[in-house]
């Protein structure tokens, strides 16, 4: 039977691990991702940081680049068992983290101005359940997709 995490035999409630930012991305870790045939922007996610933790939570670092040069850096989970994400903490402009005041978990919608959570969720992360490793999720970052991903 499944428990209240939704892993089996686990009856305990659910408790989120608590966690830090992680070591600031490098370029030679970022992986792009294709968010789409519509969207300009691109998304990588740093390789390095992909941390599927026991809380049933994989976190990881994106950077979000603009065609206009602009980069926006953060920190995220993504909770595979209720498909929602966190925002952590975002990155600043001299390599350090802000961290969110108030993280709260929030739904992810596929018809948000910037669907990569959904993306993410479903062709990456959280595509029969959450992935095991951080090499996991590399590795489906580098094919495309994550081999139980639906198309």
């Amino acid at each position: 039977p499944l428990g209240k995490n939704n892993y089996a035999g686990d009856d305990e409630p659910w408790k989120e691990l608590d966690v830090s930012p992680p070591t600031y991305p490098s370029e030679a870790d970022l992986i792009e991702f294709d968010n789409g045939p519509t969207n300009r922007n691109h998304y990588l996610i740093d390789g390095s940081t992909i941390s599927p933790g026991e809380d049933g939570v994989v976190r990881y670092v994106l950077v979000l680049r603009t065609p206009g040069g602009a980069t926006n850096v953060s920190f995220e989970g993504i909770r595979c068992d209720t498909k929602e994400f966190k925002l952590y903490a975002l990155g600043r402009m001299d390599r350090t983290w802000s961290s969110v005041k108030t993280p709260a978990w929030q739904r992810i919608e596929y018809n948000e101005l910037l669907p990569y959570r959904a993306t993410l969720f479903r062709n990456f992360f959280c595509a029969s359940g959450p992935i095991k490793t951080g090499e996991e999720g590399r590795s489906a970052l580098k094919r495309g997709r994550h081999p139980a991903a639906p198309y």
